[in-house]
């Protein structure tokens, strides 16, 4: 209802203001972007390593919390912006937080507060790890410190590798998830047919460990069209491309969340009709004429 009360009081009101004789010029970005934070966005602002809004880190310990390991919190530290979406990241198996903590800050100096996360074990299997994000997303807008900083309505879930196929076991068992981002996702089971979140698989071209074409391509295959989804296959990148600093990731991460977390169609400019082939992207796939954010 959050996302839905704006777009219908603008409409309202512009009404009532045409029958008291008085025209308007809408406002893009309030009538569809009721959550847009941040300048208008460019190529080289969503390439920049940092954003624009300055990121505070706090830790949450595994002795603090049940359902999940404990990990870092990312948030904006500015108190006028309003709330702001939530972002929860997943290592792949035998990794741990470190593997994903350049994306966290990135992603959250962007507008969005960022829970990079343990996992119970690093050998947990894909549903478990879907579980914990899910569990750690209720810690982080229920129990943090920072929940009254979130809008619970506006949660995305993220993994590599293993917490890739949790990041879709995680959007399958939740579909009020606002967005998913599998990276170099790994899973035995194959079709999501019933995942009704907005999912941008990231695949890597040299994949050895989660080759796409038995891993990221079936996922990308089985999603439904609708509210939307996206393949994209980073050229010549290996199954530890998201382990780094990568530049493709997290660009295209920015706008899949701001278009689809934040409802800042500002963004779709960069996933829709998206990138052609080139140095970093093998290929990119969507169902770009169906996205409903």
């Amino acid at each position: 209802m959050d996302k839905v009360i704006p777009k219908l009081f603008g409409i309202a009101a512009a009404v009532a203001l045409g029958g008291a004789g008085i025209t308007l010029i809408p406002d893009a970005d309030a009538a569809t972007a009721s959550f847009a934070k941040g300048p208008a966005p460019s190529n080289a602002s969503i390439e920049a390593v940092r954003g624009p809004f300055a990121v505070a880190q706090s830790n949450v310990s595994r002795a603090s919390v049940s359902g999940f390991g404990g990990g870092d919190i990312y948030a904006p530290t500015d108190t006028g912006a309003g709330t702001f979406g939530a972002v929860v990241i997943a290592p792949g198996f035998t990794a741990r937080k470190s593997s994903m903590a350049w994306l966290a800050p990135r992603l959250a100096s962007q507008g969005f507060v960022v829970f990079n996360i343990d996992t119970l074990s690093t050998s947990d299997q894909p549903a478990s790890r879907g579980r914990q994000l899910l569990a750690a997303a209720d810690f982080l807008t229920q129990r943090s410190t920072v929940r009254a900083r979130i809008d619970a309505g506006r949660v995305a879930v993220i993994g590599h590798s293993m917490g890739g196929g949790g990041a879709l076991e995680a959007a399958g068992s939740r579909p009020a998830l606002a967005a998913a981002i599998p990276l170099t996702p790994w899973n035995l089971t194959k079709s999501f047919s019933r995942n009704a979140v907005p999912t941008l698989v990231i695949g890597a071209e040299a994949d050895s460990i989660a080759p796409v074409r038995s891993h990221a391509q079936p996922f990308f295959q089985s999603l439904p069209a609708v509210p939307g989804k996206a393949f994209l296959n980073l050229n010549g990148a290996s199954h530890f491309a998201p382990n780094t600093p990568n530049t493709t990731i997290a660009k295209f991460s920015i706008s899949w969340l701001k278009l689809f977390v934040d409802d800042d169609t500002r963004y779709q400019q960069f996933v829709c009709p998206g990138p052609g082939a080139g140095a970093a992207v093998q290929e990119y796939r969507s169902t770009c004429d169906q996205f409903t954010p």
